[in-house]
């Protein structure tokens, strides 16, 4: 049997309005991810943070039921809108992380969060709450990982990007101490993109990138509740 990755799924056009995130290599290498797991009829998943809705949707064509999230109206219109030209069934609100779920629990959890170290730890504004992530790159990393055990089932999974510029291992450390079986299920190391590129200079004053440093570490931190 072949030990390479299977390739990464294509990603369909989507609506997305200005501020919003357009998918990227992260969004593809989260979405095949989420293909390995048992994602049917029945299966009910929460997107954190679901930007134009290219996981929810993903999760949807598989027979999910499937409620997404976010705090950007831009965001939620922009899901909303691509779950009706796509036809499916997909409950859009606009919610801070689990806030507008209450108590519910999910069998699985997916979510591409802001990770991008950036200067100072005020809360981002306008589109680079996208992926602006305070000045350790956490802001929502930490938050979720509070969240996910009370939010998932028995054996239930959270499925989270990561960048290696904001602690994996802290993450992983974490997840274990809330009681889920938290490792690493993919990696790749892509090019710095126009974000990153724009602020070399600080990352590297603080130490988190290397002076010839040119990509990032991406990964998918994939945890199952006990």
């Amino acid at each position: 049997m072949s030990t390479w990755p299977a390739p990464l799924p294509a990603l369909r056009p989507l609506v997305a309005l200005p501020g919003v995130y357009l998918p990227q290599h992260d969004t593809r290498l989260l979405l095949r991810a989420l293909y390995r797991e048992r994602v049917g009829a029945g299966t009910e998943l929460l997107d954190l943070g679901s930007g134009s809705g290219a996981l929810a949707l993903g999760a949807a064509r598989r027979g999910a039921l499937v409620t997404a999230v976010d705090i950007s109206w831009r965001a939620v219109l922009s899901t909303r809108i691509n779950a009706w030209i796509s036809r499916q069934p997909v409950t859009v609100r606009r919610s801070d992380l689990t806030a507008a779920v209450g108590d519910r629990s999910f069998d699985i959890l997916v979510s591409n969060p802001p990770y991008v170290p950036a200067p100072g730890n005020r809360a981002p504004r306008g589109p680079a709450r996208a992926w602006d992530a305070g000045n350790d790159g956490r802001l929502l990393v930490d938050r979720i990982c509070e969240a996910a055990p009370r939010a998932l089932r028995p054996r239930g999974v959270l499925l989270m990007v990561h960048s290696g510029l904001c602690g994996i291992e802290d993450t992983l450390e974490r997840l274990t101490s809330a009681g889920l079986r938290a490792a690493v299920s993919d990696r790749a190391v892509i090019p710095f993109g126009p974000v990153l590129r724009s602020r070399l200079a600080w990352l590297r004053r603080q130490g988190l990138v290397g002076e010839v440093q040119q990509t990032e570490e991406l990964v998918i931190i994939r945890a199952e509740n006990s």
